[in-house]
């Protein structure tokens, strides 16, 4: 049974206010895992001075050496070693366990626009229930959207289902990600997309018919199925590249020319790194090895955070919690 909107916003009585909240995680699927901890995002304009004042309040929320050191450290901690969000798992409430990770507004703002660490924005391209809105980040999160569906289209074959489209997308942040190895559910991408399909088509709606109002895609349906045909050729996938946030471009750092050479395409001479576009191919391969490189660096110092911020039991924990979902995924998946 999902957990109603009136129950995920309780727990935020009990804190200090914010400027934006959603909760995300297998609460929200169709099929929630009961053992899972809710998960929330808050975005707060100081995080120095929430965490003080947090501290006042929900002290117990805080491993014991963290609570002690005080606000400073845990967010030089978030800010310096990891990718600038602090969390607190573990956290009683009534029936239940929360995990809820603390960001900077301004730091949150700019990841989901140009995708600089690649973290927060990558679970905004997910299904999300937004507690506490906010106009410039609901703003701010179309233009992830669309990058999101870029990035997926870049690595899509000319034909593809509609759950192959949200599945790429879906996995786009879990590329690289240290986790996958040894601590993910290797179902954890066809459980979230498979748990909240309905909701992945709202979200993508308006972008998917801009797409193809641009020619880049034509849709059919065979057996109550739907299923996209896409433009491969160089004039599309210049648009698709050009469409990511410069920082994945800025990943590649020299230009590269395709086996297929013909006509290649050339940014113009304003960017700031020349880039030539010579095959889809070409285009997908360099897409996916910026990504899993952001998400690699990314996802290892938010491990190395975590471990200093949650303490010595509850990082282990955490993480044994973890690596027991990916275990059973494992088990399960053999005959």
């Amino acid at each position: 049974m999902l957990i109603e909107a009136e129950e995920l916003v309780a727990p935020l009585e009990d804190l200090p206010p914010v400027d934006f909240c959603c909760a995300y995680g297998s609460s929200l699927l169709v099929n929630p895992n009961k053992e899972s901890m809710v998960d929330y995002i808050l975005g707060v304009s100081d995080p120095l001075q929430w965490h003080t004042e947090n501290l006042k309040r929900n002290r117990g929320h805080y491993a014991s050496c963290t609570a002690y050191l005080g606000p400073k450290p845990i967010t030089l901690v978030a800010d310096f070693i990891g990718t600038g969000v602090h969390f607190n798992p573990f956290v009683p409430w009534k029936n239940k366990m929360i995990k809820y990770g603390v960001v900077r507004m301004h730091d949150l703002a700019c990841d989901i626009l140009t995708w600089n660490r690649f973290y927060l924005s990558g679970r905004l391209q997910k299904p999300v229930s937004i507690l506490v809105d906010n106009f410039e980040i609901r703003k701010t999160n179309k233009v992830n959207l669309k990058a999101a569906v870029s990035a997926a289209l870049l690595l899509l074959p000319s034909e593809f289902a509609e759950e192959e489209l949200y599945s790429t997308i879906c996995s786009l942040s879990y590329m690289g990600d240290l986790r996958m190895i040894f601590a993910e559910d290797k179902h954890k991408v066809k459980k979230i997309v498979r748990g909240s399909f309905q909701s992945f088509q709202s979200m993508y709606k308006p972008f998917l018919v801009e797409f193809s109002m641009e020619g880049l895609l034509q849709s059919s349906y065979n057996n109550s199925q739907k299923y996209f045909k896409q433009d491969h050729g160089l004039s599309a996938t210049h648009f698709l590249f050009y469409s990511l946030p410069s920082v994945i471009q800025n990943k590649i750092h020299q230009p590269w020319v395709g086996c297929n050479s013909g006509s290649a395409i050339v940014p113009p001479a304003s960017s700031a790194r020349r880039i030539t576009i010579a095959s889809r191919e070409e285009a997908a391969m360099q897409t996916r090895r910026a990504l899993k490189r952001l998400v690699m660096v990314s996802s290892g110092r938010q491990v190395m955070s975590g471990l200093l911020a949650a303490g010595g039991f509850n990082a282990i924990r955490y993480l044994g919690n973890k690596m027991s979902k990916a275990w059973k995924s494992r088990v399960s998946s053999y005959p």
